[in-house]
């Protein structure tokens, strides 16, 4: 299926009803407002792509959790909740820019939660974890790590121990939340988290082979199937239970 022309009218006016000068400073240092001018319309646009790609793999009524969700997950949300009628939670600890999210959804059925997506309480049979295991300002050293950017001089083992803890802490609770079968959207530099936790809980998965480039973070942006249900014909999980 493709997302309806009435679904794509009202991300665009999602889209013209955000504060992108209160956005600016979210998002940027300095020069925020040049940032949204360049930014705006490929974030919609490469989010109407991942959307039609998401809403063909999901099933009607049932709910999503967001984590870290901002301005790049709108065309997903809106898809979700106008074309599938599923429950979508997003959750975001920027509470700038939960307000301005919020002030713009009004009427759209959509709010933003400015807490941890850890609280959230589930069944979920969709995560949607983007560019949140990795994040450099929150996880500095794991994310030098990941990058190939550490310098082995002076990278920080201790510090990047606390933060491998942290994510996997996020990771276990997060995932403890679906309901089997499940699929979670995440970047390709993050998928090695979802697979280790698959491997210690014995859960089969499959990683879709589809990359999706998104307009802000960069980081290409992959599908993960959990459970033997949602593994289709002609796919083989990467790790099946004895």
């Amino acid at each position: 299926m493709t997302v309806s022309p009435e679904t794509r009218r009202e991300i665009r006016r999602l889209f013209d009803r955000l504060d992108y000068h209160r956005l600016g400073p979210v998002y940027c240092y300095e020069g925020g407002d040049e940032f949204w001018q360049a930014k705006r319309r490929p974030c919609e646009r490469l989010g109407l792509k991942l959307a039609e790609a998401l809403v063909n793999k999901l099933r009607r009524g049932c709910r999503s959790l967001y984590v870290g969700a901002g301005v790049t997950e709108l065309p997903c949300l809106l898809a979700e909740s106008l074309e599938l009628h599923r429950q979508v939670e997003p959750y975001n600890l920027r509470r700038a820019e939960v307000a301005v999210l919020n002030r713009a959804c009004q009427g759209s059925g959509i709010t933003f939660r400015a807490r941890t997506a850890e609280t959230a309480q589930g069944p979920f049979d969709h995560l949607w974890i983007v560019s949140v295991l990795n994040d450099p300002e929150r996880f500095p050293d794991l994310s030098a790590l990941s990058y190939g950017n550490a310098n082995p001089i002076t990278f920080n083992i201790t510090r990047f121990e606390r933060q491998r803890r942290m994510v996997q802490s996020i990771v276990n609770r997060c995932l403890a939340k679906l309901s089997l079968p499940a699929l979670v959207t995440t970047s390709v530099e993050e998928v090695v988290w979802i697979a280790d936790w698959c491997h210690r809980h014995r859960v089969p998965y499959h990683v879709e082979r589809n990359y999706y480039p998104t307009a802000l973070v960069g980081d290409p942006v992959c599908f993960v199937r959990l459970g033997r249900g949602l593994i289709r014909k002609g796919g083989s999980p990467n790790m099946e239970p004895g």
